[in-house]
C-alpha cells in the first residue's frame, strides 16, 4: 500500500494529496457525475481527510496508510446520493449504490493490475459504504476510519475530534472552503436526503435517512418498516 512519501505529490488549498493518474481520474469522474455542489463536499472531504491522516500515525507509527485508496473513496464517496445520478439504483441505500459505483470505477481504471489486489478495492468499498456509520467506521481499517472523520469534518469542522483537538486546524479548514465553498450546505444535504426518502423511501427505512423523511416528508411513513418491527414480528 503506497504511503505518500511513495507517490507523487502536489498542494491544493494547503494540503499535500496524492498526484497519481487513478487519484486525477477519480477527481475527473466525481467532476463528471456530480453538481457543484457535491463537487465542492467530496473534494473538502477528500482533503480533510488527508489533513487529518496523522491521527492513525501518531496512534499507531508504523502503519502505512493508503493514501490512494482513502483518496479514491473520499472523492467518490457521494456518486449516487442524489437521485439524479445515473449511479442511483431504485431500491439500494445511497452509499451501497456509491460504493458500487466506485468499485466499477476501479475495475474500469485498473484492469488487473496487480498493486490493485481485491482487498484494496474491497477496503475502498468498505470505506464508502460505512461512511455515515460512526459506530462501525471508527472501528475498522485506518483508511475507512479516516474517510468517515474527512466525510464528518464538512459537516463538524475540527469538532469531528474531541474538543475540537486533532490534526485538521481551524485553519486549514477554512482554507479548503476558500477553494471549495460550501454554500447553503446544511439545506443542501437536507433536499437530498429528503428526495431519496421521496423516490426510494424502501431504501432509507432502516437508516438514518429516514429520520429526514419522518421529520420533513409529507406522507413519509415508516411505521412496521423500522428494525425494532422486524424484531417484533420474528417468528
Amino acid at each position: 500500500m503506497p504511503a505518500l512519501s511513495s507517490l507523487p505529490t502536489r498542494e491544493l488549498a494547503g494540503i499535500t494529496i496524492p498526484d497519481t493518474p487513478l487519484v486525477n481520474k477519480a477527481i475527473a469522474h466525481a467532476r463528471e457525475h456530480g453538481d457543484d455542489f457535491t463537487y465542492n463536499h467530496v473534494m473538502r472531504s477528500f482533503l480533510f481527510a488527508i489533513a487529518s491522516v496523522s491521527v492513525v500515525t501518531t496512534a499507531v507509527p508504523d502503519y502505512a496508510v493508503d493514501y490512494e485508496a482513502l483518496a479514491i473513496s473520499t472523492i467518490l464517496h457521494d456518486l449516487a446520493w442524489s437521485v439524479d445520478s445515473d449511479k442511483c439504483s431504485a431500491d439500494k441505500r445511497f452509499e451501497v449504490d456509491s460504493a458500487n459505483a466506485a468499485r466499477e470505477f476501479l475495475t474500469t481504471e485498473v484492469g488487473n493490475d496487480p498493486s490493485w489486489a481485491h482487498y484494496r478495492v474491497q477496503l475502498v468499498w468498505d470505506a464508502i459504504a460505512l461512511h455515515t456509520t460512526s459506530s462501525i467506521a471508527m472501528h475498522k481499517q485506518p483508511e475507512v476510519m479516516v474517510a468517515h472523520i474527512g466525510i464528518s469534518a464538512d459537516f463538524a469542522g475540527p469538532n469531528v475530534f474531541p474538543g475540537g483537538k486533532g490534526p485538521l486546524t481551524w485553519e486549514a479548514f477554512n482554507e479548503i472552503v476558500k477553494v471549495f465553498p460550501r454554500e447553503n450546505f446544511k439545506e443542501g444535504v437536507k433536499m437530498i436526503l429528503c428526495e431519496l426518502c421521496r423516490k426510494k423511501p424502501e431504501s432509507t427505512y432502516d437508516n438514518f435517512v429516514g429520520e429526514f423523511g419522518e421529520k420533513y416528508v409529507e406522507k413519509y411513513d415508516r411505521t412496521g418498516k423500522k428494525p425494532s418491527d422486524f424484531l417484533e414480528n420474528a417468528i
